[in-house]
């Protein structure tokens, strides 16, 4: 750096011509840097990695530059700064650029044949439950149905006490009931009748919903039966509603559901939230009604019980039983699938077992 004392007029020209000198230097060596850079090439990593090292390390040229860089004169330091710092993140970025061609190169030349036909992807099914709960949920939809649904862990007013179950019901003990705690009651919920119980209450006519869902029963496990299954409950409730409304619900159902051909034939029978109350029957869809193994050689295959709510249901949720009727039923999917898909064994729907799932690929 020349001295600012410098007397002479010799002296300030000599050190005019070292400043401006080193000026052009930089620039120079910074310019065959950069043209050096871009023409740099590596055929393996460990290439990249030398070339790495040669310009970007603390022994490197863009180092050697920066140490050259004190040299500069304060009139010329951001120029040349500037110059350094995109010299030096220019080669960052061209030898980064190589590295990643270079892997990528490697991932690819990983000895695969890429002539060959790829494996296909093994994709997963929907559960057999799944598909029948939405298809049932699909035909009441278009009946102006909507859906709701509600909790499984319940209290014995909404399982119980408001659907007109007396107390000394059998489902109340526990010997059928998954009882949580008693005193009060807090259960896991037998049927998702209590989800209509919930809409009663907070709804106002005209009410019409289908409830599914998750129930539980203290039931040994067989092929016929388990402590865990899935229902789907309908409910409607509005002036004038009449026992001859449920039975076209049903038939337009089951028609939907078994195909056009198919009938349905109603039993007396008996719940404590309905009055009358029935067993609905469908014809046989193996046999078309003619008898047969499945059928028990009856040509009729149970799949649901109906009636017509009974008004103490009505007026325990606070809805005017004299001015409103309607009708209730309820079915198990697990029962509706075993005779969609001639599935002989309960117990499959709830092992997870891929080999039995997989059959139900064309059925998504």
């Amino acid at each position: 750096m020349c001295n600012a004392l410098l007397k002479t007029k010799s002296e300030h020209f000599f050190c005019s011509f070292a400043i401006h000198q080193t000026r052009i230097v930089m620039l120079t060596r910074i310019k065959e840097l950069q043209q050096e850079i871009e023409e740099i090439a590596a055929k393996s990593l460990e290439e990249a990695e030398e070339l790495r090292i040669k310009y970007l390390s603390k022994k490197g040229e863009i180092s050697k530059l920066f140490e050259e860089f004190r040299n500069v004169s304060a009139d010329h330091k951001k120029e040349i700064g500037q110059a350094v710092n995109t010299l030096k993140e220019f080669a960052v970025g061209k030898i980064n650029m190589l590295k990643e061609g270079l892997t990528e190169q490697k991932s690819s030349g990983s000895g695969v044949d890429l002539t060959l036909p790829g494996e296909p992807m093994k994709l997963g099914t929907r559960h057999p439950i799944s598909i029948v709960r939405n298809e049932i949920l699909d035909i009441f939809k278009r009946l102006g149905f909507v859906v709701s649904e509600g909790p499984e862990i319940e209290d014995d007013w909404h399982v119980f006490s408001a659907l007109n179950f007396p107390e000394d019901h059998p489902a109340r003990d526990m010997q059928d009931t998954f009882f949580i705690q008693r005193n009060p009651d807090v259960l896991l919920r037998t049927h998702t009748s209590s989800v209509q119980v919930h809409d009663m209450e907070t709804q106002k006519p005209p009410i019409r919903t289908v409830s599914p869902g998750r129930v539980f029963r203290n039931e040994a496990i067989s092929y016929r039966a388990h402590c865990m299954f899935h229902q789907i409950e309908g409910l409607y409730i509005d002036e004038n509603v009449s026992f001859a409304d449920l039975k076209q619900t049903l038939l337009y159902y089951a028609r939907e559901l078994f195909g056009g051909n198919a009938e349905i034939r109603m039993r007396p029978s008996y719940f404590p939230f309905t009055e009358p109350s029935a067993e609905v029957d469908v014809s046989c869809t193996i046999c078309g009604g003619k008898g047969c193994n499945v059928c028990k050689y009856t040509g009729w295959l149970e799949i649901l019980g109906c009636g017509m709510v009974d008004p103490n249901v009505l007026e325990a949720s606070g809805i005017d039983s004299k001015k409103y009727t309607g009708y209730a039923f309820g079915m198990g999917i697990e029962r509706i699938a075993m005779l969609k898909f001639g599935v002989n064994d309960l117990r499959l729907y709830f092992e997870n077992d891929i080999r039995f799932l997989q059959q139900f690929e064309s059925a998504n």
